[in-house]
């Protein structure tokens, strides 16, 4: 009977502990798999934000690249370290906003939906109207 009342706790206080979208994110390279960059995710003041922390393999130029197509505050500003999800809501388990997706090569702004797949796995998804683009982050 204790060892049945056991596994029951143990069972129900499993899913109060489910994993939350804050954490360091791995993101990796489309064609060759490997690892990019970790970025981090936090959540202030009840929005969901990112910045890219670590860049792999990344030569002194790539390091040191600025947001030369951004407009406004971040035109000019270093990559590294740039906030580029900006401001996203809860909803449901699922972080949205339009215009809340900065993609620092490019410069282009994206609407944006972000959502845990799993513990481990963060689907981030990138809309330009009905058009949309997923890539899937790993916990580090």
């Amino acid at each position: 009977m204790k060892l049945i009342l056991l596994i029951g706790l143990i069972t129900i206080s499993s899913f109060g502990f489910s994993q939350s979208v804050e954490g360091i994110w791995q993101t990796f390279n489309d064609e060759t798999n490997k690892v990019e960059s970790d970025v981090k995710v936090y959540i202030k003041n009840g929005k969901l934000y990112g910045k890219i922390v670590k860049m792999y393999d990344a030569t002194e130029a790539e390091l040191n690249a600025k947001c030369t197509n951004c407009t406004g505050a971040k035109k000019n500003q270093p990559i590294m370290g740039m906030v580029f999800i900006n401001g996203l809501h809860e909803n449901d388990g699922k972080w949205e906003k339009d215009g809340g997706l900065l993609h620092p090569e490019t410069g282009k702004v994206y609407d944006a939906a972000i959502w845990l797949e799993n513990d481990n796995k963060l689907a981030v998804r990138g809309y330009l109207g009905w058009l949309y683009e997923t890539k899937y982050w790993k916990r580090k």
